[in-house]
C-alpha cells in the first residue's frame, strides 16, 4: 500500500464512520500520513483525529480509536496504534507488498508520479522582490504547485509573500546547474553559500549524490540491457541483511515521495524537494552494486525486481531534478 493508497484508506475509515453515526462530522476532502514523529511507531502516522476532535465533540483519543477499530480491518493494514493526544501509528503488511505497489505505481506514472489535484483549480500568487534568490525559488514554486494542479502567477510588487534570503552574490558563475541548486537547496531563511563547493565532484557535495545517483542508475540500466535483461515489477529479494536495509531505505523515500511535492507546493518550499532527492540519492547508491549478477550468476527475478526498484529511483530523481530546473545526466 502507498502513501496515498493509504491516505484514501483512512479517509474512507471517517467516512463509513460518519455514515454510520460513530461520528458527527464533516469529512475531509483529504487526509495526510508522514513518516512517524517522535513518540511514534510503525511506517506512517496521521493525526486526524486531533483534527477531527473539535468538530466531532469528542475527545482525540475517543476519534482516535473509533478510527483505530475500522482501520485494522482495512486490507493491507498490519496494526495501528494510538500515541500521544490522539496519533494515529500504522504499521502496514510485509515490506515486499509496499514494494512491487510504490514500483508498480512510479513504472505506470513515470514523471507524473507524486502529481496529484491537491491545490485544483488554485491560482496561487507569488509575490517577490526584484532579486535573483526570489526569481529562482518563485519559478521553481509555479513548477510544483503545477504537479498539484493548481496555477503559480509570479508578481513583483508589495506586499511580498515570498522573499527568501538574497544570496550574497552572483551565482552565475557556478553556472545553470549548480546555481539553481545553491539558490534552491537551502531553506528560504537560510542564506545560500555561492561558493565552489557546489562543482566539487565528491560525497560532500549533495548535487554531487543526487545527480550522481541518477547516472549510476542509468548506467546499471544500461549494463543490465547488455547482459540481456529487463526490469520486472516484484518482490525484491536481498542477498543478506544489509540489502534488505538498503531496500527498505529506498522503498521509504520513494513512498513518502508524493507527500513531498505536495508539501512543497502548499508551502512554497523547493528546498523540501531538493533534500528529499538526496535521501532517494543517499538510499539508492549503497544498493546499486546488488542490481547486477555477480560472477557466474545468471539474471534472475531478483535481479530484475532490483532493477525496477532501482529505475524508480532514477524516475523520481529525474523528476525532481526537472522540476528544480537542473540536468539529469544519463553520463557522469
Amino acid at each position: 500500500m502507498t502513501p496515498v493508497e493509504l491516505s484514501r484508506t483512512v479517509l474512507d475509515a471517517v467516512r463509513r464512520a460518519v455514515d454510520q453515526g460513530e461520528l458527527s462530522v464533516t469529512v475531509p476532502e483529504r487526509v495526510v500520513v508522514t513518516e512517524p514523529g517522535g513518540g511514534g511507531c510503525g511506517d506512517f502516522a496521521t493525526n486526524v483525529a486531533l483534527q477531527l476532535a473539535r468538530g466531532a465533540g469528542k475527545p482525540a483519543l475517543q476519534v482516535a480509536e473509533i478510527l483505530r477499530g475500522r482501520l485494522l480491518r482495512a486490507e493491507g493494514i498490519r496494526d495501528v496504534v494510538v500515541t500521544g493526544p490522539g496519533f494515529l501509528n500504522i504499521s502496514l503488511g510485509d515490506q515486499a507488498g509496499l514494494a512491487v505497489a510504490v514500483v508498480r505505481e512510479i513504472r505506470a506514472r513515470g514523471g507524473a508520479y507524486g502529481h496529484s489535484d491537491a491545490l485544483a483549480g488554485k491560482v496561487v500568487v507569488l509575490r517577490i522582490p526584484y532579486e535573483v534568490r526570489a526569481e529562482v525559488v518563485a519559478d521553481a514554486v509555479v513548477r510544483i504547485i503545477a504537479t498539484q494542479g493548481g496555477r503559480g502567477e509570479v508578481e513583483h510588487g508589495e506586499p511580498v509573500n515570498l522573499r527568501p534570503v538574497p544570496a550574497p552574490e552572483d551565482p552565475a558563475p557556478l553556472g545553470a546547474d549548480a546555481a539553481q541548486w545553491a539558490l534552491l537547496h537551502p531553506a528560504p531563511h537560510d542564506r545560500p553559500r555561492i561558493t565552489a563547493d557546489h562543482l566539487v565532484q565528491r560525497e560532500g557535495n549533495p548535487l554531487f549524490r543526487v545527480r550522481y545517483a541518477h547516472a549510476r542508475v542509468r548506467a546499471v540500466c544500461r549494463n543490465a540491457g547488455r547482459l540481456g535483461f529487463g526490469a520486472e515489477t516484484g518482490p525484491v529479494e536481498a542477498r543478506d541483511a544489509l540489502d534488505t536495509r538498503d531496500a527498505h531505505d529506498i522503498v521509504t523515500a520513494l513512498a513518502d515521495h508524493p507527500r513531498i511535492l505536495t508539501a512543497a507546493a502548499t508551502h512554497r518550499a523547493p528546498d523540501r524537494l531538493a533534500r528529499h532527492l538526496v535521501t532517494v540519492a543517499d538510499a539508492v547508491l549503497p544498493f546499486l552494486p546488488t542490481v547486477l549478477p555477480r560472477g557466474e550468476e545468471k539474471p534472475s527475478a531478483a535481479h530484475r525486481a532490483r532493477l525496477a526498484l532501482a529505475e524508480a529511483a532514477g524516475t523520481v530523481l529525474a523528476g525532481g531534478l526537472s522540476l528544480l530546473g537542473i540536468d539529469a545526466p544519463e553520463h557522469l
